[in-house]
């Protein structure tokens, strides 16, 4: 039976995907769930997976070609029995699988992929393979390289690097953003942690985190100020019901910010566990388009990375956003006396056209108070 695969339907704020490498050839068989071929969005990477068993006989485009949501891309065939593979020269070796976080690896350092050891399911190369090889590769292989000099390569932007400058650009040209800073003594939280974290990986199945303290201490405070999760529509404003909280994460291919729906009838083990699994998913390219849709409010950590203070931008139609940084210990002063405390600086970006700088600053001031008495968030007063 004659199978046409197409590619799979976009929602409506993805118009079109962008082919990336099929794993498959004409005439090779194709097991039923097996990914035929990669597809970049301005979100994600998909995969099309074979819907039976079968052997490819018609392939649809090459890498780069941009594709809609029910274009045919390929087709199988049930029917056919796949040809016996030719017995391989011993010194061959095939043509590895690459994934985007690779790939990207391998084209930043004029890499042959064929000298790297593969340690991956089915022989595939990991993102870890091509930095071990990068770090043990002999002297004599680096010297001998050509000079570069004063050489440029030039490589394409990703789908999804080329929608975050899109979305950069509108916030700074669509908003009137203000940056408004405070620092956290987190002393308390820290207490709390250390005092009941092994229990709670025993019991809850997850690490404690800081993370979860700071959504819970945003969501209280956007309780307090609607507006700063609501969005503005042409002249209304729209006031959100719910909590949908984006939580930035890093991944070789950009920033991506899936969204905690619901944060405020999320308990800290459940917020613990989605934010670890967020971070599995993107650095594995797994995310889902509806974990990556919508969102009222976004707090990104720039504190990972070292950053000790930044004005994070927008991510429209939201009005604010949460900065966190690098958590120091620094002498503070308490009833007259100086101590060293665990603080941190954090950043609120608004839209000053509906929010104001009092409301702004009043926001920060109780995801503060919140922080440095978090009893007071399990006691929701």
């Amino acid at each position: 039976m004659r199978i046409e695969i197409n590619v799979p339907p976009l929602p409506e704020s993805v118009s079109d995907a962008t082919l990336l490498d099929w794993h498959k050839k004409i005439g090779e068989a194709v097991g039923r769930g097996e990914n035929l071929v990669d597809l970049e969005t301005d979100k994600v990477v998909l995969e099309v997976p074979a819907p039976e068993d079968g052997v490819v006989t018609e392939l649809h485009g090459g890498r780069g070609d941009v594709v809609v949501g029910g274009q045919p891309i390929a087709v199988i065939d049930t029917d056919i029995r796949p040809a016996a593979p030719a017995v391989a020269m011993a010194a061959e070796r095939p043509a590895p699988v690459l994934s985007p976080a690779v790939r990207r690896l391998v084209a930043e350092h004029a890499l042959d992929p064929a000298q790297i050891p593969a340690s991956g399911r089915e022989g595939r190369l990991t993102k870890q393979d091509v930095l071990d090889f990068l770090e043990t590769r002999p002297a004599a292989q680096t010297a001998s390289l050509p000079p570069q000099g004063r050489a440029e390569r030039r490589v394409p932007m990703s789908r999804l690097r080329v929608r975050i400058a899109e979305r950069m650009l509108e916030a700074q040209h669509r908003t009137a953003t203000l940056t408004t800073f405070n620092e956290v003594n987190l002393q308390k939280v820290f207490d709390i942690r250390n005092a009941h974290k092994t229990r709670f990986e025993q019991q809850h199945g997850t690490k404690l985190g800081f993370m979860s303290f700071f959504v819970k201490a945003s969501v209280e405070a956007l309780r307090r100020f609607p507006v700063a999760n609501a969005s503005l529509e042409g002249e209304e404003i729209v006031y959100h019901d719910y909590f949908d909280i984006g939580i930035a994460v890093s991944t070789d291919r950009g920033l991506v910010v899936p969204i905690l729906r619901d944060a405020d009838k999320a308990g800290f083990a459940e917020i613990e566990k989605a934010i670890a699994e967020f971070g599995q998913k993107a650095r594995s390219g797994k995310l889902s388009l509806d974990e990556l849709s919508g969102g009222t409010f976004t707090i990104t950590n720039g504190g990972i990375f070292g950053s000790m203070l930044s004005t994070p931008i927008l991510n429209p139609p939201q009005s604010a956003i949460l900065g966190m940084h690098a958590i120091k210990e620094r002498p503070v002063v308490e009833d007259g006396q100086i101590v060293i405390r665990p603080m941190i600086y954090l950043a609120l970006s608004y839209d000053h056209r509906l929010i104001d700088g009092r409301e702004a600053v009043s926001f920060l001031f109780t995801v503060k108070e919140l922080l440095e008495d978090p009893v007071r968030l399990m006691l929701e007063v």
